[in-house]
């Protein structure tokens, strides 16, 4: 048995009862890849991956920021890199914009495909 949260991977490696409980004692396996360049984009307003992008481009040394997206996000995507370029951001280039599909298990054992795009953002 597995369990992520805080982005680290417990594992329960001993169980015990207690007052006729199971209590199952973790350890920590390994910690999950972070990436503080990729914002990903969902089901938000549009402003707020907006402020997103410019907050971690003024508050680090953060020489890309890559914005994820899949099925119908994409058009969110897509202005959030507009809207960041044109209005707030003018120094800002579009660099690499990658499009891909992806297979989602579904509930009755098929798979669905679901159009991905990454856009990287660099500045100038």
């Amino acid at each position: 048995m597995s369990v992520t949260r805080c982005n680290q991977t417990l594992k329960a490696s001993k169980v015990t009862i207690i007052n006729k409980q199971k209590v199952y004692l973790k350890t920590k396996v390994s910690p999950l890849p972070e990436r503080s360049n990729v914002i990903y984009i969902g089901k938000k307003p549009t402003m707020s991956y907006v402020l997103a992008v410019i907050t971690a481009f003024t508050s680090s040394n953060t020489k890309e920021i890559i914005l994820k997206a899949r099925g119908m996000a994409i058009t969110t995507v897509v202005d959030v890199a507009e809207i960041t370029r044109r209005r707030f951001m003018k120094e800002l280039n579009i660099g690499k914009i990658t499009t891909g599909t992806e297979e989602m298990p579904q509930e009755e054992g098929r798979t669905r495909m679901v159009s991905t795009i990454e856009i990287t953002l660099t500045p100038k």
